[in-house]
């Protein structure tokens, strides 16, 4: 069969995150992408100047087209601005979760800063769609915003916060530590059954990081599609992304924060 995966999120017009890093994700990963947008974004490397949301209707009409016809092996849901986009997603997906693993990117704050999500939005996915994860991915700041405390300072913290998110119904949650301080990138992934390994890349020095936790969890994603195991789909995807942003300065686009390199292995 050929790996399908399907993006849920919203459009980067830039190109470097969103959808569009979504779908360089999982072709440069060998697989083949899908997408359900979910927002519009007026969008570039120096910040987010706007956001249209798609009508919640739409959303699920996308899905229950892409779903009818292909035969999907991974999801990937990153931005969900809207309590009723959540609500939408939640009803087109509740049938296939447990069958095909989703990957749930609580995405909150572009890299620019800008705000992306409601507060009553991030109780919806609470809710909603954690239950539903096989893994969850959030970066310190959404970490905490998730259980309602402030980003940890330390990887202890952080790992304290990771297993009150797994208690909200995550099956397994990757903790990502590219906020922390130090030499070191590490993340922590927390299986709900007490399992947890560490992954650490050293910490590179580049302002063009635009993407890459959409990147990080559609890589998950890209792997879950092939079959790999969860354990190992991190590990492959956190490489590839550790590559990417080690490449990302051969690749100069825009005046702010440029996107990571996806296709740093393709273009020789």
């Amino acid at each position: 069969m050929t790996p399908i995966a399907v993006t849920i999120a919203g459009s980067d017009s830039s190109g470097g995150a969103g959808i569009q890093a979504d779908l360089k994700t999982f072709a440069a990963l060998r697989v083949y992408g899908a997408s359900v947008i979910t927002a519009l974004t007026a969008q570039n490397t120096l910040g987010v100047q706007g956001i249209h949301d798609v009508p919640a209707a739409f959303v699920l009409a996308q899905i229950e087209s892409v779903f009818s016809d292909l035969a999907v092996t991974a999801v990937k849901i990153g931005m969900l601005s809207q309590v009723e986009t959540i609500v939408a997603v939640a009803e087109g997906l509740g049938r296939y979760a447990g069958r095909i693993p989703i990957v749930l990117d609580p995405v909150m704050v572009a890299t620019s800063g800008d705000r992306l999500i409601t507060d009553e939005a991030v109780e919806a996915l609470r809710r909603h769609l954690l239950p539903m994860a096989e893994i969850v991915t959030p970066n310190l700041p959404e970490l905490g915003c998730l259980i309602g405390e402030p980003a940890a300072a330390t990887e202890n913290a952080a790992v304290a916060q990771g297993r009150k998110l797994l208690a909200l119904g995550a099956r397994a949650a990757l903790v990502k530590g590219g906020h922390a301080e130090g030499t070191e990138s590490i993340d922590h992934l927390m299986g709900a059954d007490g399992t947890m390994r560490r992954f650490s890349a050293p910490r590179i020095a580049t302002r063009n990081s635009h993407g890459t936790g959409c990147t990080l969890s559609s890589a998950v994603a890209a792997g879950l599609a092939r079959g790999v195991p969860l354990a190992e789909a991190v590990a492959q995807a956190k490489r590839y992304v550790t590559a990417a942003i080690a490449a990302s300065d051969s690749l100069p686009v825009g005046k702010g924060h440029g996107p990571i390199h996806h296709f740093h292995a393709l273009w020789q």
